[in-house]
């Protein structure tokens, strides 16, 4: 059997998705997402009632879980962010609290030698826009440019 060798420069990480790992889901000012209403749905609800609310508690915990990505030797993490953690209503508003746990969690990453690589939207629009249509309004293009320019302009993401 032949062994298998990764280039030298080959990015090990890992990734996550907000709803699935960050818990707190309405801490700080935010707005729930589809799949906090999903899954608080009783004819929906999962095995047993699980919700993501409190998940891996990532909300609070970022500082060890970042601790514990260095000691896995992880040089990448990808993760998602909660658009209604940062834009409540979907767009206007910026929530503050919400956004810095964002800006201190790519610090964290940066500061323990692991590149951040953002995702934006993985399945998670705010409940306000899911109200108004959600990805079947047209005005979702521009909803979406609006959110990510609150992104780029705070520098989150790194072109």
């Amino acid at each position: 059997m032949s062994k298998s060798v990764f280039p030298d420069d080959f990015l090990w990480g890992a990734a996550t998705a907000a709803y699935q790992i960050e818990g707190s889901p309405l801490a700080d000012g935010a707005g729930a997402s589809i799949w906090q209403r999903f899954s608080h749905d009783p004819r929906l609800m999962a095995v047993k009632g699980d919700t993501g609310d409190f998940a891996c508690d990532h909300y609070n915990r970022m500082p060890a879980d970042v601790a514990l990505m260095k000691e896995l030797g992880l040089k990448a993490y990808r993760f998602s962010v909660n658009w209604g953690r940062v834009l409540p209503e979907g767009i206007g508003r910026v929530n503050e609290p919400g956004l810095d746990f964002y800006e201190r969690l790519v610090d964290e990453l940066l500061k323990n030698d692991i590149e951040p690589l953002l995702t934006l939207h993985h399945w998670d629009l705010p409940v306000a826009l899911d109200d108004k249509g959600g990805w079947l309004n047209r005005d979702i293009a521009g909803w979406f440019a609006d959110y990510g320019s609150v992104m780029y302009r705070l520098s989150l993401i790194h072109i």
